[in-house]
């Protein structure tokens, strides 16, 4: 009896080894969870905002502009750009009239006394055309009479030939001939000498109109480089061409004329750069909660309403950003343009979702996946959403409670992949959008493209046959 006991109590320690054995081995081979400390979150249920964050800064949706004098555009005056030499403080309130910013007065002297220069010249010019034209007219004219004297003594001498040999009177028919040909010869000179110095003479008195009015269009400049304010406001600084605030030595031009302006504060915007990975889920319309760096206690509602078509790249930047303007509602009198916003625009709401923390989200090229704890240690394959800065909502894969691991266990390679359906249906919507593509533009093609575009649609056919498998690890 005593045997039979020993031999039962033998045997349930052996059982009891084997299993702990096996399930100490699981357990190990499954998580690796020796020495290994992992955070575990579980999947909520409940509402979800998708945001984007950005930094703007303030601008006042209307506002008067002060630019270079309007003399600086006339073409005669052939200044392209000028150095601005004094400027008021920025943030000065003016009245209408009142000084805002000086331009460079040196430079304007130096073009005024070079066009006056050339105005001398060219009055020195016209003056000797006209002397020229004078004196080679006047010897034209000479030339004319004696000219019509020798036709006028070769008719009295034919006249007096007329009882001679008709070699004779032939000789005195020649000599007129000759004489008539030959005044013909100068006033036809004449006329072409006339119309010449009457067209140099134009010529020169152009030059002169011209410089005159450059001269006249300088000194008008010259007495408005002291730029004024239409009307009373508080300066705000503008920015040259290469992004910088205009300041004492800076240089505007007609192309580039702003100096300053004067804002409406009733009424300001945030005007922000969204990158191109962003930029889709940006729309006119959406609300946007903006804070001001200098009142971390202030928030505003506002609301996106407009959003830029066309890429550009930021001065010292190395992506895309697009330009979103944003309008603040209500108005504070603290507000003042140039500052510096936080602007979390809210793009997307969901009433009842589930979703889980990003860094719960694991990728690969082709899949998302996460470390599923329950009921064992598993990679399971997910398709997610909307996401946020710290959440992602997820569409399949997961259930209201499951436990997550927010790092890869050790033996991540070595865990069980689930979930292929799940990838496997989204490599079919994505086909079956290719294949609506495909139609769409093949409806849109006109006729002669009709065979093209019955290849594409095959093409599309065979790519959808083809089974693709989601890689083995992360």
């Amino acid at each position: 009896m005593q045997k039979n006991k020993n031999l039962i109590r033998y045997t349930a320690i052996g059982v009891a080894a084997i299993l702990l054995i096996f399930f100490g081995y699981r357990l190990i081979s499954n998580s690796r969870m020796v020495g290994e400390t992992h955070i575990q979150v579980e999947v909520q249920r409940g509402p979800f905002t998708a945001e984007v964050y950005s930094t703007g800064q303030l601008q006042a949706e209307n506002a008067t502009f002060i630019e270079v004098p309007a003399e600086l555009s006339s073409r005669n005056i052939r200044v392209y750009e000028i150095q601005v030499t004094d400027l008021v403080e920025e943030g000065t309130v003016v009245e209408k009239g009142g000084f805002v910013a000086s331009l460079d007065h040196s430079a304007i002297e130096e073009v005024l006394a070079e066009a006056q220069l050339e105005l001398e010249e060219e009055l020195q010019q016209l003056q000797d055309a006209r002397i020229d034209t004078n004196i080679n007219m006047s010897n034209l004219r000479d030339g004319l009479l004696n000219g019509a004297v020798q036709v006028e003594e070769r008719k009295l001498v034919l006249e007096q030939s007329v009882y001679e040999s008709p070699a004779v009177k032939r000789q005195a028919a020649l000599e007129l001939q000759r004489a008539e040909q030959n005044l013909l010869q100068l006033e036809r000179n004449y006329e072409l000498k006339e119309r010449q110095a009457q067209n140099s003479v134009a010529r020169a008195m152009e030059d002169v109109r011209q410089d005159r009015e450059r001269v006249r269009d300088i000194e008008q400049l010259f007495n408005a480089l002291e730029i004024k304010a239409p009307m009373p406001g508080m300066v705000i600084y503008s920015y040259d061409r290469f992004g910088n605030k205009i300041q004492v030595g800076s240089t505007v031009s007609r192309w580039a004329p702003r100096i300053a302006e004067l804002p409406d504060l009733s009424s300001m915007i945030s005007k922000t750069f969204i990158n191109e990975i962003d930029i889709s889920k940006i729309s006119v319309g959406q609300k946007v909660q903006v804070g001001v760096d200098a009142f971390p206690d202030k928030k505003f509602d506002g609301e996106v309403i407009t959003v830029a078509n066309i890429g550009q790249m930021l001065p010292n930047g190395d992506t895309k950003v697009f330009e979103v303007i944003i309008k603040l509602f209500g108005s504070d009198p603290e507000l003042r343009p140039a500052m510096t916003t936080s602007n979390v625009i809210t793009v997307n709401y969901l009433e009842d979702v589930l979703f889980i923390p990003l860094e719960s989200v694991f990728r690969t090229d082709s899949t998302k996946f996460v470390y599923s704890s329950a009921p064992d240690l598993t990679r399971q394959i997910i398709e997610t959403g909307s996401e946020n800065a710290n959440y992602a909502v997820v569409k399949q894969g997961l259930t209201e409670g499951q436990v997550l691991l927010l790092s890869a266990p050790s033996n991540a390679e070595d865990l069980p992949l689930s979930g292929l359906d799940i990838y496997e249906d989204i490599l079919r919507r994505a086909e079956e959008a290719k294949q609506d593509s495909a139609r769409e533009a093949e409806a849109e093609m006109p006729l002669s493209s009709e065979p093209e575009g019955e290849a594409l649609e095959e093409g599309s056919g065979q790519r959808e046959g083809r089974r693709r498998t989601p890689p083995a690890s992360n």
